[in-house]
């Protein structure tokens, strides 16, 4: 077992995170590029290029680009599991008031684009994507406040990760139920049956990680043959590994310790590239002031900071949380145009959303329109913040003088 003394999970899933998010920029702009030079038909032809093995009774041969979305994303779902599971347990989660202004942000923060993006898009044949802008990029997120440093106070990074990892958790529960094909119920059968056997060991004490990683794949097969996303199987496989509020780490934390790195400098940049290889065109332009163009922008850039500091300051004025230490309510308004950073999760939903694939391109240049426009003025504001507050320090440091 991991000694607990100097293994912090959190900080170093925070810090993980922030670098991550810088690593996912370069390889948004890298992919972009690629997409728009004499290399974005190879490139294409690569990702849609098949491999795994296929016989009458076990079909594991897809794309490059399926094996990425529902392969490697599903180990980026079982660390978004571990971290929510654990935060619950003996984290920013685990107590009501710790837990709730994060819940309270996190669900305005849904609600709200989600209604917006419903306005715009009402009785079109776009009318199924409102939940593309209620999703946080995480990564993105964390990587554009890290670079803001001492400028911002620290307990708002904290508060920003619990903000997104409560929106993961919701934003798995809507695709869950609302982007679920047609069920096959024997493959369902034998995923409850493998989850039920998953959580015995749990129940009887097993530690050995490797009793529920391979079993884990065996559930991920299942669940990708069940209709339902074949990411689910992650948060599910998370769900049950073992976990304690004690000083020595737990198997969950030994697990987030080994895949937290692999996840968001491997698996995260790699679905970078395979999914914002966006080829531009002048008819793009047209596609942002479409309804699906609108309902997402807007969605994202203006829907995630309403309700992010609406919901927010209910649950402060219900009495069921504080603010986070040395942050105000402007914080609160900068964190919440962050949030509007959706990128990663919302491409991921918006691939679920549509299967035409005009829909798909225009969704996902308008996502990065969104999130670029969300980061840069979410950057702008905090910054500013510290400036007027510095100078404001300084006179008051000045008037003091004798």
């Amino acid at each position: 077992m991991l000694p607990r003394i100097n293994f912090d999970p959190f900080k170093i899933f925070l810090k993980s995170q922030q670098v991550g998010g810088v690593i996912l920029i370069l390889c948004v702009i890298i992919s972009l590029i690629i997409a728009n030079s004499s290399l974005g038909q190879a490139f294409q032809n690569f990702l849609d290029t098949k491999i795994g093995y296929s016989s009458p009774n076990l079909q594991l041969e897809y794309s490059i680009s399926l094996w990425i979305n529902d392969g490697l994303m599903a180990i980026f779902f079982l660390l978004v599991g571990l971290e929510i599971k654990r935060e619950i347990i003996e984290g920013e989660l685990s107590s009501p008031q710790k837990a709730a202004m994060p819940i309270f942000a996190a669900l305005g923060g849904m609600i709200f684009p989600a209604i917006i993006y419903s306005i715009f898009n009402f009785n079109t044949e776009t009318n199924g994507g409102w939940g593309i802008p209620m999703a946080t990029d995480i990564a993105f997120a964390l990587g554009v406040i890290s670079l803001l440093g001492k400028r911002v106070p620290s307990s708002l990074k904290i508060f920003l990760a619990a903000l997104a990892i409560a929106d993961d958790l919701g934003a798995i529960l809507v695709i869950a139920i609302f982007y679920t094909n047609e069920l096959h119920w024997m493959q369902l059968l034998y995923s409850a049956g493998i989850l039920a056997m998953l959580i015995l060991f749990n129940r009887f004490g097993v530690k050995k990680l490797v009793f529920y990683i391979i079993p884990g794949i065996f559930l991920w097969y299942f669940v990708h043959h069940s209709g339902i996303h074949a990411t689910i199987a992650g948060v599910l496989l998370a769900l049950t590994i073992p976990t304690n509020p004690e000083k020595e780490a737990s198997p969950l934390e030994e697990l987030e310790h080994i895949i937290v790195r692999p996840v968001n400098f491997i698996i995260m940049p790699i679905f970078a590239l395979a999914n914002t290889n966006i080829q531009f065109e002048s008819k793009m332009l047209d596609g942002l002031t479409s309804p699906l163009g609108i309902g997402i922008i807007l969605g994202l850039a203006l829907g995630k900071p309403i309700g992010v500091t609406l919901f927010s300051w209910l649950s402060v004025q219900l009495g069921f949380a504080k603010l986070p230490n040395n942050a105000n309510w402007k914080h609160i308004i900068g964190l919440g145009l962050l949030a509007g950073i959706g990128f990663t999760m919302s491409i991921f939903i918006a691939l679920l959303s549509f299967s035409n694939p005009e829909y798909q391109v225009e969704a996902k240049f308008s996502i990065l329109v969104a999130s670029i426009t969300s980061g840069i003025i979410g950057y702008l504001f905090l910054g500013s913040l510290n400036t007027k507050n510095n100078k404001k320090a300084k006179i008051d440091l000045e008037s003091n003088t004798f």
